[in-house]
């Protein structure tokens, strides 16, 4: 014996639809165009070219082949040139350079300046990128080039990044890579000073790397130290990146 099939069959609850997609927040650079940015622009070319003044005036007074082994001798090469691209896309209304490049090239500028004030400013022998022993004298060419590429062009970088670049662009997936290369650097200073003569002065370019005064343990020690620091001050501008304010914009 069969159950009666009912008269009125029950509704069915409706089938659901797609889901509703809500708006997704996009930047504000993928629908907007870039303006002109004529003032960014000639401040950037200035920087490059304070960058480009410095390097050369360190060639005239060194040895080329020894002006171009320093880290702040490269850093401001590669600052003049991110510089120079900056400023061109700022004057054409082009998109700016990748935040990881600008990041990178900022973090090199402040080491610069930092190890130059921090350990390199106040040491007995003087420090000095030529073979001169004496001090540099104020307002002569050596003083002059080692506050170009200590002091002035990277207070400019840091002015050009709170002053005229948007906040929030650096990311901390960025700050370990930014490390790679002080560390290829600090591997070129090493085997550079192997094919250097022990008598040659400048056999090693910075004190606290300096083989024989120190010795391979503490030499490496002493990097390890100031890699830890590098680190640490790439996690601090990439906090104050996203704390800043985003500069206003006035024409530039």
């Amino acid at each position: 014996m069969t159950a009666p099939i009912p008269r009125e069959i029950p509704d069915l609850p409706a089938v659901p639809g797609p889901p509703l997609l809500l708006p997704a927040p996009v930047p504000a650079t993928a629908v907007v165009a870039p303006a002109r940015r004529p003032l960014a622009a000639l401040f950037r070319l200035l920087i490059a070219l304070a960058a480009a003044a410095g390097v050369a005036l360190q060639l005239l007074l060194g040895s080329p082949a020894r002006t171009l082994s320093y880290f702040s001798v490269q850093s401001s090469i590669l600052l003049a040139v991110v510089m120079l691209l900056s400023a061109s896309r700022a004057w054409r209304a082009r998109r700016p350079l990748p935040s990881s490049v600008t990041g990178a090239t900022l973090l090199y500028a402040v080491i610069t300046a930092l190890v130059y004030h921090v350990l390199l400013a106040h040491t007995t022998p003087s420090f000095s990128m030529t073979d001169a022993t004496a001090p540099p004298a104020r307002w002569h060419a050596q003083w002059a080039a080692l506050q170009l590429l200590h002091t002035v062009v990277p207070l400019a970088a840091v002015l050009d990044w709170l002053l005229l670049t948007p906040a929030a662009r650096l990311h901390l997936r960025q700050a370990a890579s930014w490390l790679l290369y002080p560390l290829a650097y600090l591997a070129f200073s090493l085997i550079r000073a192997t094919f250097v003569p022990p008598a040659t002065p400048a056999r090693y370019l910075y004190p606290f790397l300096d083989v024989e005064a120190h010795g391979y343990r503490s030499t490496l020690a002493n990097a390890l130290l100031i890699g830890l620091a590098m680190y640490a001050l790439a996690i601090l501008l990439i906090a104050l990146d996203h704390t800043r304010p985003t500069p206003v914009r006035h024409g530039g």
